[in-house]
């Protein structure tokens, strides 16, 4: 069994005088009161693959006795100053859910110790009136020793770490007290990274693009943007596999901007590369879609349901809702937990790494972004309003919401069209992307009362079936067909705004 947490932290390089050079902390913030603890003796073996690429990653993985917190820690990077811990208890060997957390990194690579790094450590709390930690600030002698050629290095270092709950703003206030004393932010952001470079093991890092892009052109924004979204589906995969809140909805959102890159901008990049990358990526997003579907009907309908009046909810309406999530959730869980587990899938994530790596560039790629890009964003736009033509000749009914569904998947390659090229075009192509944005969004807005429809008469078949009350589905049934209709009525005049021919002027120059 694992836990998490999240942890904000400082490091600092401390003055000569050690723990004497340090000032008294009392009244800084709600800081009341520092008390001390320890000395703790702390042994931890950092585990990566034998070309580093956890490292590389920013992430760690450790095994450490001693101290409070004995265990298996796998940390990955949230930005910033914050990491999420993720623990397992004390075993020989790395855990196998550390090491399904670390797949889309290592690519089932082998993980072997790298690193010890052995320190003692002198503990203060930080504590407000009334007694509570709100951080605690360690005094570390730190000793590391390469596994792997034998590297040795000694070093002291300060960390400052806020207690779950504090605010972030304390560590701005104690880091001006520390500057004051000459306390000086640390170089490396963790003490493994510190290790690494003092034992001769540093990891190549992440890959870069080839010397053939040359900068503000159009192939190096295409491939920033690009290198961008790898890494955003690289570092969701762990929320992921875990199901944490809004994972899969923003890997899904991942592929979508990678698929829609590579669409968009084939005068940049070789079809014949890209065309299966993108249909891999389709099949990724078809594999979270289940999921991403179940989790948006589930809040919509338990909303609406909530909202209702009490004398509206005729049955076991809630009981019933709960099976059908379950059902439904454990079903999409199962196909998504299954497509990460793939060799697929590790061969898809090692295919959008050559692509960012070597990219297969074609001779505009050089060219004038102004022309090359502007292009490309006006060409998705077209096919937007294509859509959005044919869809709106529809007479209400299946075929017009399936031609609204298809007119907003081409608003969203408008906005990641205009994404891409948003650095190298500026405003004229942000507004473009914005109107698309307010147009999808309706559309979204519509697709899903319409897909919540189709939900609620399952669960009212569902119910009468078996002998209950199908009242409150069809209530909520009809609500969403109101929606719908509201939906609709809102289009014409957001459409309007997008397709205003002033907006585009800009970019045909």
């Amino acid at each position: 069994m694992s836990q998490s947490k999240c942890e904000t932290e400082r490091k600092y390089e401390p003055t000569s005088s050690g723990a004497g050079g340090l000032p008294d902390l009392t009244g800084v913030g709600p800081v009341a009161s520092v008390t001390a603890a320890g000395p703790e003796e702390l042994d931890a073996v950092y585990h990566d693959t034998a070309d580093l690429r956890l490292a590389g990653a920013s992430v760690t993985l450790r095994r450490r006795t001693g101290g409070a917190d004995a265990g298996w820690h796998l940390k990955l990077p949230l930005g910033g100053d914050s990491r999420e811990e993720v623990r397992a208890p004390l075993s020989d060997d790395v855990p196998e859910a550390l090491r399904e957390l670390v797949r889309s990194r290592t690519r089932g690579a082998p993980l072997r110790p790298v690193v010890r790094i052995r320190s003692i450590r002198h503990l203060r709390h930080l504590r407000d009136a009334g007694g509570t930690v709100l951080a605690e600030l360690s005094i570390d002698e730190v000793r590391a020793e390469s596994l792997r050629g034998g590297g040795h290095a000694e070093w002291s270092e300060l960390e400052v770490e806020l207690a779950d709950g504090a605010r972030a703003g304390l560590l701005d206030a104690v880091e001006k007290k520390l500057r004051k004393k000459g306390v000086r932010r640390a170089d490396s952001p963790s003490k493994l990274a510190r290790a690494l470079r003092e034992t001769g093991l540093e990891p190549e890092g992440a890959p870069h693009a080839s010397a053939e892009v040359t900068p503000g052109s159009p192939g190096s924004y295409v491939l920033a943007y690009l290198r961008e979204q790898v890494g955003e589906l690289t570092a969701l995969d762990p929320a992921v596999r875990r199901d944490l809140p809004d994972g899969v909805h923003r890997m899904r959102v991942a592929c979508r901007r990678l698929r829609s890159c590579l669409r968009s901008y084939r005068s940049v990049l070789d079809r014949r590369v890209t065309d299966p990358v993108r249909a891999e990526l389709r099949w990724l997003a078809g594999e979270l879609g289940g999921a991403r579907d179940q989790e948006v009907l589930r809040e919509r309908i338990g909303t609406a349901l909530d909202e209702l009046p009490g004398d509206l909810v005729l049955g076991p309406v809630a009981a019933r809702l709960r099976v059908w999530d379950v059902s439904g959730g454990d079903q999409t869980r199962t196909r998504t937990r299954e497509a990460l587990a793939s060799a697929r899938y590790l061969r898809l994530l090692d295919a959008l790494d050559a692509l960012v790596r070597q990219p297969p560039l074609r001779a505009k790629a050089g060219g004038k972004p102004g022309r090359v890009m502007a292009r490309a964003v006006l060409k998705e736009y077209d096919r937007f309003a294509a859509r959005m033509d044919r869809a709106m000749e529809q007479p209400p009914g299946q075929s017009r919401d399936a031609a609204l569904h298809q007119a907003r998947k081409a608003a969203k390659k408008v906005r990641y069209a205009a994404e891409v090229a948003r650095p190298a075009l500026g405003k004229p192509v942000t507004r473009l992307g914005k109107r698309a944005k307010a147009v999808q969004k309706i559309l979204g807005d519509h697709q899903d009362a319409v897909v919540a429809q189709d939900a609620l008469r399952g669960l009212a078949v569902a119910a009468h079936g078996s002998g209950e009350s199908a009242f409150t589905w069809g209530l909520l049934h009809g609500r969403e067909g109101a929606k719908s209709q509201a939906r609709q009525e809102e289009l014409p005049s957001a459409w309007r705004a997008a397709s205003d021919p002033a907006l585009r002027a800009p970019l045909r120059h």
